[in-house]
């Protein structure tokens, strides 16, 4: 098993060999995430990224242990917060923890808030429960919480249903509710997929703010690998249900050893990859050329993942090997174990060079 970002004794937060399985229509039981493995140290932020179907939401809701059971469960692994393995935790040690441990974020805020319940009083909710305050204590706790999170007329909008909130409203309240009760741990699951990129910005910047003046640790998970780039101290690739490359996010972005990772990059628009070029020169060099560039194929379904390395198929570099056995996550060739750079990967990208060009 190998891991980065607060391996050290401040890491909040262990995935060691996360194994989830589906039940299949078939009757028949599959593994979708693989031996998830990574750390979280208090603090910081670490981005899980990858394509839709390479199972980053089903990690967290794994993480958060809200899965449908017994259709979806955990069948081996751990995942310790701060010391509390949370998949052999009883179900009223997981009620303590979520929301005042661990919060969480959820893709689409219309869905996740109670529709026939006001803003302040949902907000509040966690308050009361953790904490023990009163309903009015709460309830100015809840209008701090939205002011804090840049809703203006905080007031107001406690008083307000949820459909009467902008989509951006009802996302910075559903951060406002994440951390009303302070949380070490935040799960961010694609949190401004259902916003304009403006708004998308605004959450973004929210989030890393708050990150820093609370000290929490963030999972943010994301397939847009422009917002790692702008966010994320860390960033682990998924792909078929395993972590493919796991680096430092300034690391990644200026050499991905991994044909996945690397493939991911090249598909960035070029404003995205102008700001995390490393090279300033680079960037008059490339423009001419620059074009997105897509991946092959498509990310196997649950239940088909191939013989081998799962990427194989869709890998302009993968030779009889690769279908033959799965590669282990290895440091990085060429890289010290201190770098924090591992991959899955028989034939990964050569190091890069100092000039910083792209692979």
């Amino acid at each position: 098993m190998s891991s980065l970002a607060g391996s050290s004794a401040e890491a909040l937060l262990r995935v060691e060999d996360l194994a989830t399985s589906v039940r299949l229509v078939d009757g028949r039981e599959t593994e979708a995430v693989r031996g998830v493995s990574f750390t979280l140290g208090r603090g910081r932020m670490l981005g899980l990224v990858g394509e839709s179907g390479s199972g980053k939401s089903l990690t967290a809701l794994s993480i958060l242990r809200l899965l449908p059971e017994p259709q979806v469960r955990i069948t081996g692994g751990r995942v310790l917060l701060d010391g509390v393995d949370l998949v052999r935790a009883s179900e009223q040690t997981l009620c303590d923890l979520r929301g005042r441990v661990m919060g969480a974020i959820f893709q689409e805020p219309s869905t996740a808030l109670n529709p026939v319940m006001k803003v302040g009083p949902q907000v509040g909710e966690a308050l009361r429960i953790h904490e023990g305050l009163s309903r009015s204590a709460a309830h100015r706790r809840a209008v701090e919480l939205l002011a804090l999170t840049g809703i203006p007329s905080p007031e107001e909008r406690a008083d307000a249903y949820p459909h009467q909130l902008s989509g951006g409203m009802k996302q910075r309240a559903m951060i406002a509710l994440a951390l009303a009760c302070r949380p070490s741990l935040l799960l961010a699951d694609e949190p401004t997929t259902a916003l304009d990129v403006t708004v998308q910005a605004e959450i973004l910047a929210l989030l890393d703010r708050l990150r820093r003046e609370l000290g929490m640790a963030v999972l943010l998970i994301t397939h847009d690998l422009g917002v790692v780039a702008e966010t994320c101290d860390d960033v682990a690739v998924l792909y078929a249900g395993r972590i493919v490359e796991q680096a430092p996010a300034a690391t990644l972005f200026a050499g991905p050893r991994h044909p996945y990772t690397a493939g991911l990059l090249r598909a960035l628009p070029a404003l995205v990859q102008e700001a995390t070029a490393p090279d300033s020169q680079q960037l008059q060099d490339d423009r001419p050329r620059r074009r997105l560039r897509e991946i092959p194929g498509t990310v196997p379904a649950v239940g088909r993942f191939p013989r081998g390395c799962a990427f194989a198929p869709r890998c302009e570099r993968a030779e009889a090997d690769c279908l033959l056995a799965d590669p282990e996550l290895l440091p990085a060739p060429g890289t010290p174990a201190a770098a924090n750079h591992v991959l899955r990967c028989f034939h990964p990208l050569p190091a890069p060079t100092t000039s910083g060009r792209d692979p």
